[in-house]
């Protein structure tokens, strides 16, 4: 089923607009001088290895693939050699298609840069980890680095009816119900190879319906959802990314967060990996989590979601279910308090109402021109210069004097807030 051109590739849209560099490259006509070199980013079955045939049976070009598994500096050089001969004698540009550059060495990959900056090759290279920490920088500059995305929904569905469908695929020789193919895209978690090995399995198992009941007995073996399921070895959730249970889950996950129900937390962060929700949607969750449920109870909160999200960012998945992991334990476990939450929201509430007045004038900027003549600063007490580092004067404007938006709680470190704010709350009132 692999796309013998580019017009066949689902997904990756925003890399195949007209006058794109991979269009460009595909394109036959296109002077051999002004092909880039590209470092193609993304996670498994987005397409990367797909892209480079199709560019290299489109294009006309010599093709040439090398795995970073198997390869070492000796092959890379013999290609550029070889890759030089053709140019020289047949005026033939090659194609290299390097998978899985991140693991190749330095000295490895020092070894492509002379065919890469002296256009002997044009290099096509793969990776589903960072470019930025795992190829060399003189590479990275002489090459266009292009980001692939999972692929939609509708991207898998319209994969997974063409490989049923087509001569090269099932050639239909079966059907496949609705539900199945719900199935196979949740599985597939953007990933279209997951997607088409999970369908070639799921056939095998499906058998020609019983025609006892006088239908015909030429009907067609129907994939259902259970051939799905036991092909994978993996119960099917319920659960639809853009859906009621995708609300559903995560409002759990962050209600058990809330509750302090670490197992329930773990079991819901569960669920929603296994179904294929995008890891960087449960980070922000949990980011927001910390922030609107912890607070001050606990200042370590935010600044571990924050690192969970991070971590996720660039290892990964299936790795980046450990840090999401540690993080909702961390926060289901922790003191909460929403006091932030609920000061900023009731802060809010009167700056809408009209609840703001001016700015006191001691308070104003007084480092402009003419600032002084209008009393801008006068009177400022520079709270550095008070022995307790608190002075008493006025910071809220005349019209909200007295009111109140924090009110931190007797829970974990904001005990110690508590106590500290009372204190300068009577210093700032003269008492």
């Amino acid at each position: 089923m692999r796309p013998t051109s580019l017009d066949e590739v689902a997904g990756q849209s925003h890399l195949l607009r007209p006058g794109s560099p991979l269009v460009a490259l595909a394109n036959p006509d296109a002077p051999t001088r002004a092909a880039t070199s590209v470092i193609l980013w993304g996670p498994p079955g987005t397409g990367k290895t797909t892209l480079a045939q199709a560019i290299a049976r489109s294009s006309g070009r010599r093709f040439v693939e090398l795995s970073a598994v198997t390869a070492g500096v000796r092959d890379v050089r013999e290609v550029m050699q070889e890759a030089l001969t053709q140019r020289d004698l047949y005026d033939q540009s090659t194609i290299l298609f390097l998978d899985e550059i991140h693991r190749f060495t330095k000295a490895q990959q020092d070894a492509l840069l002379p065919g890469v900056e002296n256009g002997w090759v044009v290099l096509i290279a793969a990776t589903t980890e960072n470019p930025s920490f795992s190829v060399i920088s003189p590479l990275l500059s002489r090459s266009l680095l292009l980001t692939l995305k999972p692929l939609t929904d509708d991207d898998l569905r319209m994969l997974v009816d063409r490989a049923v469908a087509d001569p090269r695929g099932l050639a239909a020789t079966v059907s496949l119900g609705d539900d199945a193919k719900d199935a196979l895209v949740r599985l597939a978690s953007g990933d279209a190879r997951r997607a088409l090995t999970a369908l070639e399995a799921a056939a095998s198992l499906a058998v020609p319906a019983d025609d006892d009941d006088g239908t015909d007995a030429e009907t067609l073996p129907s994939i259902t959802a259970e051939h799905v399921a036991q092909a994978v070895d993996r119960a099917l959730l319920r659960y639809d990314r853009q859906g009621d249970e995708h609300y559903d889950v995560i409002s759990a996950f962050i209600k058990s967060i809330r509750g302090s129900d670490v197992d329930a937390a773990i079991h819901y962060l569960a669920r929603m990996i296994e179904a294929g929700e995008d890891p960087r949607f449960i980070a922000r969750r949990l980011i927001i989590s910390a922030a609107e449920d912890i607070g001050l109870a606990d200042p370590q909160a935010l600044p571990i979601a924050v690192a969970a999200a991070d971590a996720v960012q660039f290892i990964g998945m299936p790795e980046g279910r450990i840090p999401l992991a540690e993080a909702t334990a961390y926060l289901a476990t922790t003191a909460k308090s929403n006091a932030a939450y609920l000061a900023i929201d009731a802060a809010i509430a009167d700056v809408r109402a009209g609840g703001f007045g001016r700015v006191p004038v001691h308070l104003r900027d007084a480092h402009y021109p003419g600032a002084k003549r209008l009393g801008h600063g006068k009177g400022y007490v520079y709270p550095h210069d008070s022995e307790i580092g608190v002075a008493p004067q006025q910071y809220l404007p005349d019209e909200l004097r007295g009111r109140r938006y924090y009110a931190p709680k007797s829970l974990g470190a904001e005990r110690d807030v508590q106590a500290r704010l009372e204190k300068i709350r009577r210093i700032l009132d003269g008492d």
